[in-house]
């Protein structure tokens, strides 16, 4: 249940539905003209505020600087439309449409209102605006004693909001490369050596018979190329982002109240 002092932490603040989802912000609450309390608040949704839903406050919390709410999201927005009044009031067919669209029975509320010790319930006027002030409105009495008039005009207010444009991803994969290397290698090949008998090799050629058959048998040996791979690490590779800021003209239609004055012609006074 949110009291009237807590009117003015509300306003201007962000309101989420049961799941913790924001909403949009608290533009009015209303008060119920029998009791004093509040009984709806307003929330602008849209991207730039463009539209206003009406939720019951009864049940509502506030939760770390925020008006947290029993209703879905799209519960909210989906409500019907309604148009207040000059005197910042909603007309009892506006307030039971509302009643019906989140489920509330609108006998049981009336019959709540109208519980002894209560002010009683206001049916043709069921609420009454608060505005950002946290204040109590414009009362009748107010009106009477009162005789300025009051001129507004809307804000147009840009704000931003955050999408998801796109997604980049790393992906790792296999190649296969034909490279080429030179490499060196060596192969060993027959050569024959022949040598005079001399005074120092004498005694050898003559240690075997005269004449006779024989053979010798030399082993060659040649290299060849032996290719081996192993995986080494070369770089690191990672995704990042950096900002970038553009200035964007937004275009929007504000509407401005004027005042004008019908005064008598200063000859009809003479």
């Amino acid at each position: 249940m949110i009291t009237r002092e807590q009117i003015p932490t509300v306003l201007d603040r962000p309101v989420c539905d049961a799941e913790g989802n924001k909403i949009g912000d608290a533009k009015h609450v209303f008060l119920d003209n029998a009791t004093g309390r509040p009984e709806w608040v307003s929330v602008e949704t849209g991207m730039f505020g463009t539209s206003e839903s009406f939720v019951p406050i009864k049940d509502a919390t506030v939760v770390e600087g925020r008006l947290q709410v029993p209703y879905a999201k799209d519960k909210v927005k989906d409500a019907p439309n309604v148009d207040v009044d000059s005197g910042g009031h909603l007309s009892g067919d506006e307030e039971q449409r509302l009643y019906e669209h989140y489920g509330i029975a609108w006998d049981e509320a009336w019959h709540q209102a109208n519980q002894p010790g209560e002010a009683g319930w206001a049916h043709a006027s069921a609420t009454e605006r608060t505005g950002r002030t946290g204040g109590t409105g414009i009362s009748d009495r107010a009106a009477d004693v009162d005789e300025a008039m009051t001129r507004s005009e809307e804000r147009m207010r840009v704000g931003t909001e955050q999408q998801e444009v796109g997604r980049a991803r790393l992906r790792k994969y296999v190649v296969t490369e034909e490279v080429q290397q030179t490499v060196p290698v060596r192969h060993e090949e027959v050569r024959i050596e022949r040598e005079p008998i001399t005074d120092a090799n004498r005694d050898e050629a003559l240690s075997g018979p005269e004449i006779s058959e024989a053979e010798h048998e030399v082993t060659l040996y040649a290299e060849r190329p032996v290719v081996e791979t192993e995986a080494v690490p070369v770089e690191r590779v990672r995704l990042g982002t950096e900002e970038h800021v553009e200035e964007e003209t937004v275009r929007g239609q504000v509407r401005k109240e004027r005042v004008e004055a019908d005064t008598p012609d200063r000859d009809t006074r003479h």
